[in-house]
């Protein structure tokens, strides 16, 4: 048995009979072929279950429950923050809430099993900024912009993550957040990296002042991934002083090189909301769109906040 299968996985193989089950499945037959076998055997299951199955699978599955939320709240929470983003200029965006299957793991060092796969190529959206990193790749693959344009997109977007954390508070099987992402090309003396991120800053710094009242204080962490990531964390952060933006602390973090997630800087986001502190959400530059474009000129950054630990 191959060391690496898991103890559970090596039982349920050796229950079949067949120790190179999933090695036959994955090099012997095209994806098309896998699926349409999935298919067969999902339907076959279904067949064999009766409504008291149905709801005994929905009682004992967390990713099928509802949010303990109030749901009102929460949509007037995302047409104001979506209203503010788009006075920024910042194009809201509907996504579907299934991603191609790999789209988290193909591009980014996550653990595809952190999503929940899905058939017919799919797996259920659990990073939005994935997404629209897909759409601008795919607008300026097939050249329906010029690639001189800055392109920028938000979204408010349910995800679905299959890591358990346990009783943690606010750590939820489903969860709402508000994404940004900024597209562009790199323009030489960090010029790009400087204006994308301090725009994305300044929205959020908007809608926590317009919505709650509230300041932000934005945390910088150095990444890899840049020639000289302290020299560059350091024009972001001087740039940002330079604005004298009152109500915006900016404090430097842990430098986190090993961490690959995102490439030269990380920056998080701290408020205080009803004397409660939150660290509520965070961003940084990928290399995603360099990948799937396969220019390395290419510049994304992306961002997001936690929409429902502000409401519960």
């Amino acid at each position: 048995m191959d060391p690496k299968y898991s103890e559970e996985l090596t039982r349920i193989l050796g229950k079949i009979g067949t120790s190179n089950l999933i090695a036959l499945l994955t090099d012997k037959i095209p994806a098309s072929d896998l699926n349409t076998l999935l298919l067969k055997v999902f339907h076959e299951k279904v067949k064999q279950s009766s409504p008291s199955d149905l709801l005994n699978r929905y009682q004992l599955n967390r990713f099928v429950q509802p949010a303990d939320l109030d749901l009102i709240k929460l949509k007037q929470l995302e047409i104001d923050i979506l209203g503010i983003a788009l006075r920024h200029g910042i194009k809201p965006i509907q996504l579907s809430p299934v991603a191609p299957l790999g789209c988290s793991s193909i591009v980014g060092p996550v653990d595809q099993n952190n999503a929940i796969s899905a058939l017919r190529g799919t797996e259920v959206a659990s990073d939005a900024t994935n997404l629209i990193a897909m759409h601008v790749a795919d607008l300026i693959k097939n050249r329906k912009i010029s690639r001189e344009d800055r392109l920028r997109f938000c979204t408010t977007h349910r995800h679905v993550r299959a890591q358990y954390y346990g009783d943690a508070p606010g750590m939820l099987a489903h969860f709402h957040l508000f994404c940004m992402v900024t597209s562009g090309i790199d323009q030489g003396s960090y010029g790009f990296e400087l204006r994308a991120l301090w725009d994305q800053i300044e929205v959020y710094r908007n809608i926590f002042k317009s919505i709650f009242n509230s300041d932000i204080e934005v945390i910088f962490s150095e990444r890899g991934g840049y020639k000289d990531s302290s020299g560059f964390i350091s024009r972001m952060i001087d740039h940002g002083r330079n604005m004298k933006l009152s109500d915006v602390t900016i404090s430097i973090g842990a430098s986190h090189k090993e961490n690959t997630y995102y490439k030269g800087l990380q920056f998080t986001i701290k408020t205080v909301v009803q004397g409660r502190e939150y660290f509520i959400g965070d961003g940084g530059f990928v290399d995603w769109t360099q990948q799937m474009l396969g220019n390395r000129k290419e510049r994304l950054l992306i961002s997001a906040i936690g929409l429902d630990r502000i409401l519960m």
